[in-house]
């Protein structure tokens, strides 16, 4: 009997361990993270992993809940939209973070904002027009497409490249930070000495899908490096063709400053052939296996990316920003919190970055920023080129769209 006593009493013991732990390891709120899939923009769900392993899933008890919008995502705009409103049923929700925010973001968080006023809206690379998001987002956080659109033709200058083709489609094109950009290009081509050119490709979202986009891709490089020379420049602003693009530039000739979403997992180790599961997450260790690959290839000084993924440090770094800004750390519209919290999963890069300016206003958005890193050139000595300490000049500030 005592010994049946004994067990009890241990079991009892164990069962208040266990209880105790799951209640001490609850979180105490909630951070939504909405991004695309691994096909669309696996960066960007890589930071949504990250975030999951240092602060837990919702469904175990932590902090994190993850959902994926639909590669076709402009076919599936209210099903994106709904999904986005649906994490605001969670009364523990406190913040949502949409990287990258497609299309029927303003509108997803216009509705949240109308059920839950209290829940934190941060935007990471907004599709929408940047007045649209701005009026819906507490933070919207873009790639500086206005610096960038002078820092990528001067990079691609000292590399050697005497032409900059612009690869993309009429979807993007209709959007105003992509459309400004390449206005940005064509002056910053013609006052930095390189010609200019456009080549249209199929859009991922369309009926061709992805694996028709990158097989276009495939079969026209060749014929773009034959039309244009190996001393051009190559651009693409999607994704999931940066890959394609990759692997026959390497083959074939070419120059490739950084992708439109600069990361050395964008496009480099499919393109490449490696295998980065061993160094996943240690970007340090990433740049280097990539570099090793690039240079085999005979890509020394000829392709370049950024040292750490951006669309991983947006979409970690948000959710990092919004876990402090929650807990009181920092504010919302502080620049500097919000670098540290880019900075916790890029140490050592250098950033800059400013508030998006309107060029037909003039006017400061209070609520929309724009970053950019320094370039890193694989095989090259000196390694990074320093576009953050670029001094652009004002005009470039004051192109329109055309």
């Amino acid at each position: 009997m005592k010994k049946v006593v004994k067990i009890v009493t241990i079991l009892m013991v164990i069962a208040f361990f266990f209880a105790g732990t799951s209640v001490f390891a609850q979180a105490k709120y909630h951070i939504g993270i909405v991004t695309g899939t691994v096909s669309q923009s696996e960066d960007d769900l890589r930071g949504a992993e990250a975030l999951i392993k240092a602060y837990g899933d919702v469904k175990s008890g932590g902090m994190i809940q993850h959902i994926t919008y639909p590669d076709d995502f402009m076919s599936q705009q209210e099903t994106f939209i709904s999904s986005v409103v649906s994490l605001a049923d969670d009364k523990l929700m406190k913040a949502i973070v949409v990287n990258q925010a497609i299309p029927g973001t303003t509108e997803a968080f216009k509705r949240v904002r109308a059920k839950r006023p209290d829940i934190l809206l941060f935007a990471g690379e907004p599709h929408e027009d940047p007045l649209v998001i701005q009026s819906a987002a507490d933070l919207a956080m873009s790639a500086d497409f206005v610096s960038r659109g002078y820092t990528i033709i001067w990079s691609a200058k000292q590399l050697g490249a005497k032409k900059f083709v612009h690869i993309s489609f009429p979807r993007h094109m209709s959007y105003e930070t992509l459309s400004r950009r390449n206005e940005i290009f064509k002056v910053a081509c013609k006052d930095l000495g390189l010609e200019y050119a456009f080549e249209t490709a199929p859009d991922p979202t369309s009926d061709v899908g992805m694996a028709g986009a990158q097989q276009f891709i495939m079969e026209k490089t060749p014929q773009w490096i034959e039309k244009y020379g190996k001393q051009t420049a190559f651009f693409c602003t999607n994704d999931g063709e940066t890959e394609p693009l990759l692997r026959q530039l390497l083959a074939y000739g070419g120059i490739f400053v950084e992708a439109d979403l600069p990361s050395p997992l964008m496009g480099y180790p499919g393109a490449l052939g490696i295998d980065l599961s061993a160094e996943m997450g240690n970007f340090p260790a990433i740049l280097k296996k990539v570099e090793a690959a690039v240079v085999a290839k005979g890509g020394a000084g000829r392709f370049g990316t950024w040292a750490f993924s951006y669309g991983f440090t947006v979409t970690a770094g948000l959710g990092e920003f919004a876990k402090t800004v929650i807990d009181g750390k920092a504010k919302k519209d502080s620049l500097k919190d919000l670098f540290t919290a880019l900075g916790k999963y890029t140490p050592g890069a250098k950033w800059n970055g400013a508030y998006y300016t309107d060029a037909n206003t003039g006017v400061r958005a209070k609520n929309q920023i724009l970053v950019y890193m320094d370039t890193y050139i694989m095989g090259k000595p000196g390694k990074f080129l320093p576009t953050t300490t670029q001094k652009i000049p004002e005009k470039y500030y004051l192109i329109k769209n055309q």
